[in-house]
């Protein structure tokens, strides 16, 4: 997971930071972390995203394991999309369009990944 192009992705997360590529030349903000630009392959450059964003689509998966969790896709403030988790929610509340904030969950091997929790005070289904 970890090399020379992701690096400055995962430092950030360490320290609470979530940070999203923009291209160099055309401009065009990408996820997920990669050297080139998918629209023009020209160079990116690391910026910090505002960590808020919308559930543009999601599942609750019950039956995968002992511990049910919510998979979603969230578009972020700055345009991109990710793939991502819902955490620290009530999964029978999540819904489309729900206002969501990064927040970081730690993974086996050290690292944190940028995960989402809903809005406080914003759960409500629409």
């Amino acid at each position: 997971m970890l090399d020379t192009s992701t690096t400055p992705f995962f430092e950030a997360a360490k320290e609470g930071r979530l940070m999203i590529a923009r291209c160099t030349q055309c401009r065009q903000p990408h996820w997920y972390p990669r050297p080139l630009c998918p629209y023009c392959l020209g160079d990116t450059a690391w910026e910090t995203a505002s960590g808020r964003g919308t559930v543009y689509s999601y599942s609750v998966a019950r039956r995968m394991g002992p511990v049910p969790y919510a998979m979603a896709y969230v578009r972020l403030e700055e345009g991109v999309t990710m793939l991502t988790n819902i955490v620290d929610a009530d999964l029978d509340t999540i819904h489309i369009d729900q206002p969501v904030e990064v927040t970081f969950k730690p993974m086996e091997d050290g690292w944190m990944m940028p995960m989402f929790r809903p809005v406080e005070g914003q759960t409500d289904a629409a």
